[in-house]
């Protein structure tokens, strides 16, 4: 537990809540006093991450909710509200990111169709719904969660487009949504350990030297800054992305990494 209650009385909608960044965002926002709903596509799963927290005494309960289909968000909403009374904070981590093939030009049209409308138009549908309710609120926040992939190529051409589209959506619709009440920011994080990357932690332990605070992220490194964004403490800032990236796109390790022995080597050899 934090010791914080920013969010007494409020309510929150997360997306992609099931597992990992989005169980991690509902988690700290709820322990924060918040009223959350858990949504996801896989609601089994979605139900069972709630009723963890509910143990725990969080106010939480799970909904299905397919940011592809513009029904079931709005469905989600409605339910946000109709459960809270209000709805003044939605966060939006649902995603999909389809594994690049080893030529650009082999990529379907299928996988890049699905990784924009999960990852970018599925944030659209979101917001759309849960606008004028959190404008309504006189205090609504809309924190989405992009990727340093939308900064520099780190992979994966489609999921990258998509969360470069984001920061642009965030930005037009923080001056759109600002006359309104409503601030919207984007959290950028890096690598971060979730179940995306089970059976694969070698290369966890591969990409951690690339990362100048030497480890690479957890979900609640990224739910801390998704919650500093959607509290008051953030009450003038709108529009930003803030990178939660351990240093990542701000030092390149590894252009350090090559020149160190050949620095060494050299100020020994002026040292004699």
């Amino acid at each position: 537990m934090t010791g914080l209650n920013r969010f007494a009385g409020r309510g929150v909608l997360v997306t992609g809540a099931a597992r990992g960044i989005g169980a991690a965002v509902a988690r700290r926002l709820a322990e924060e006093g918040g009223r959350v709903l858990v949504t996801d596509r896989d609601l089994p799963a979605a139900t069972q991450t709630a009723a963890i927290l509910r143990e725990q005494g969080l106010a939480v309960e799970a909904f299905a909710c397919d940011v592809a289909d513009r029904a079931s968000v709005e469905a989600a909403v409605a339910r946000a509200v109709d459960a809270f009374g209000t709805l003044d904070v939605l966060v939006n981590c649902a995603a999909h990111c389809t594994p690049d093939l080893p030529l650009f030009e082999d990529q379907p049209d299928d996988g890049w169709a699905l990784d924009l409308d999960i990852t970018l138009t599925g944030v659209h549908r979101c917001c759309r719904a849960a606008l004028p309710h959190l404008a309504a609120s006189g205090r609504g926040a809309i924190v989405n969660i992009g990727s340093v992939n939308a900064e520099a190529d780190f992979g994966n051409h489609a999921y990258s487009a998509a969360k470069a589209g984001l920061v642009s959506l965030t930005r037009t619709l923080a001056g759109h949504a600002a006359a309104r009440g409503v601030r919207v920011n984007l959290v950028e994080p890096g690598t971060v350990r979730t179940s995306a990357w089970e059976g694969r932690e070698d290369e966890l332990d591969a990409l951690q030297p690339l990362y100048p605070l030497g480890r690479v992220g957890e979900p609640e490194d990224v739910a801390a800054a998704v919650a500093f964004l959607a509290s008051r403490d953030a009450a003038w800032i709108t529009g930003t992305a803030l990178r939660v990236d351990g240093g990542l796109t701000a030092v390149h390790s590894g252009f350090h990494a090559a020149l160190r022995p050949h620095r060494e080597a050299r100020h020994a050899s002026e040292s004699r």
